[in-house]
């Protein structure tokens, strides 16, 4: 943590009234952003895409649930694994209650895997989560919405993961994709996003953006690398006391 000094309540006031304008402009600069995403083309989807469920088979119309608007939350969990991702189950955690209130805004959120129906549902039930969840192992969709690469398309570089800004190291990758149905039935993709577009959906995240430590990642091998599923934290050690009696 870098030093800080210690000021009087009004120097703080005056300080922190400092800091909100430049939150007010970067406020104001996310809402042009959504204004813009909001207005981007879209791209009718053609393929009948087909999934896994614990009733059986449903197609992407069915994901919908009569509603407008679909999100996908693409969760890594590849066929062989025996358990879901921490990272993606970190964001899982955070949307698992949302899904009512995305309902009353016309608007479904469901996660897509490749992983078989039967994992997945041992999975969800292991940590508690209630939300949809599909496998798309049988078809093209993660291929198609580029979170997963076959194991010819990794060697060879052409495993291209958010916009052609990077590569990807292992089959299965992050990510979100947003469809819209309308009133004659067809769907378009209107929105995808990857790495650190995904970061704005972290609400534990943007609670630690508010604390003195921060995220606190800086020292790890990676960002992420003090993740754990939730049912594999261990007690945090306790601090001594930086007061003396």
């Amino acid at each position: 943590m870098q030093p800080h000094i210690v000021v009087s309540r009004e120097a703080w006031i005056a300080a922190r009234k400092t800091h909100l304008a430049h939150e007010k402009e970067l406020t104001q600069a996310r809402e042009r952003l959504s204004e813009e995403r909001r207005a981007l083309p879209w791209v009718k989807v053609d393929k009948d895409y087909a999934f896994d469920g614990p009733g059986g088979k449903v197609k992407l119309a069915d994901l919908f649930k009569g509603r407008r608007q679909l999100v996908v939350q693409h969760f890594m969990f590849a066929p062989e694994w025996n358990e879901g991702c921490k990272h993606c189950s970190f964001w899982a955690d955070g949307f698992e209650r949302m899904i009512p209130h995305l309902a009353a805004r016309d608007t479904t959120l469901v996660a897509i895997s490749r992983a078989p129906v039967e994992k997945l549902a041992a999975f969800r039930a292991r940590m508690g989560w209630t939300f949809d969840w599909l496998s798309s192992g049988n078809g093209d969709f993660n291929y198609d919405y580029a979170v997963s690469f076959t194991p010819d398309a990794i060697k060879s570089g052409d495993n291209i993961y958010n916009f052609a800004t990077s590569g990807f190291a292992i089959e299965d990758a992050p990510g979100i994709s947003v469809f819209y149905r309308d009133e004659a039935g067809n769907i378009f993709h209107t929105y995808s996003c990857f790495a650190r577009g995904l970061d704005m959906m972290n609400a534990a995240y943007h609670y630690l953006d508010l604390t003195p430590l921060g995220r606190h990642e800086e020292e790890l091998p990676y960002p992420m690398d003090w993740v754990r599923l939730r049912d594999q934290y261990t007690p945090a050690p306790v601090q001594a006391s930086c007061c003396h009696s």
